[in-house]
């Protein structure tokens, strides 16, 4: 049996009583039951080597391969997570939702931390349930029929040292996807649009788009949202990018932070 600690009423819970290493059928079942409720779990003291780390990411699904981003040798699939003295900026300073801009952005991503600094480099999440349930029912009619355009070349030009004809497609993606996206598990309704990778809603001249996308950026942040998870070595946190967004805050320099993440080829969100 495992024990499961929500952090807030909305969203995130601490899981206890479960090694990921070698969690079994049944056990895994109630990781998925929690999984679905509170969008982002979270679980101390776990040591995996990267194969355990892409087995457990295949329990959900084909992994996904980051277009740009460092990975290890061998295994394209594991993205390295990493920060020093050296660092000029960092993955996930901001609030996004993974790669949004594939066609089938990542649905799940487990990230496990090594090395993490002695204070700060906090991470914290948002609930995209809570932001669109927030909304009134006029803003909810409105956004329904309304797709964005998500783009990358802003994004990882210069950030990993990778062109854009040596990314993984010889191209940095884009794609259009829904702004309000139904999660095909729990049927429940996300705002799907972000920061980072959102520049634009197809439908609307710019103007309106830039206004638009203004608001929705600024309600998403709202911290009634969401949750703040502090790291220790060999933490390992789970989170479902088709309703949740996250920031990875930067406040350690010149402390290491490293780790590996893994995620899910997703879906294209509808």
């Amino acid at each position: 049996m495992i024990t499961v600690d929500p952090l807030t009423p909305t969203i995130g819970a601490e899981v206890r009583g479960v090694d990921l290493a070698t969690v079994d059928d049944a056990t895994w079942k109630e990781v998925e039951d929690a999984f679905a409720l509170y969008q982002v779990l979270f679980f101390r003291d776990q040591e995996l080597t990267p194969e355990q780390q892409l087995a457990l990411g295949r329990r959900f699904g084909e992994l996904h391969v980051h277009p740009a981003a460092p990975s290890l040798p061998g295994h394209p699939e594991v993205m390295i997570i990493h920060a020093d003295e050296r660092s000029k900026t960092v993955a996930g300073n901001g609030w996004h939702t993974d790669v949004s801009c594939d066609e089938r952005p990542p649905t799940v991503t487990i990230l496990h931390m090594e090395q993490v600094p002695p204070t700060g480099g906090d991470t914290l999440f948002a609930s995209m349930y809570a932001a669109y349930d927030a909304l009134s029912d006029a803003m909810k009619a409105f956004l329904a029929p309304l797709s964005a355009l998500h783009e990358s070349t802003h994004v990882y030009t210069g950030r990993y040292g990778t062109k854009a004809e040596d990314s993984r497609d010889g191209v940095f993606p884009s794609a259009v996807h829904p702004v309000v996206r139904t999660h095909p598990v729990t049927g429940r309704k996300a705002l799907y649009v972000n920061r980072a990778f959102t520049t634009r809603i197809m439908n609307l001249t710019r103007p309106e788009s830039r206004a638009l996308l203004d608001f929705l950026f600024a309600h998403q942040e709202n911290v009634e949202f969401q949750c703040r998870f502090r790291w220790a070595p060999n933490s390992v946190a789970m989170w479902d990018n088709r309703c949740v967004q996250h920031f990875a805050v930067w406040d350690y320099h010149p402390h290491v932070r490293h780790g590996h993440r893994v995620s899910v080829l997703g879906e294209r969100p509808a």
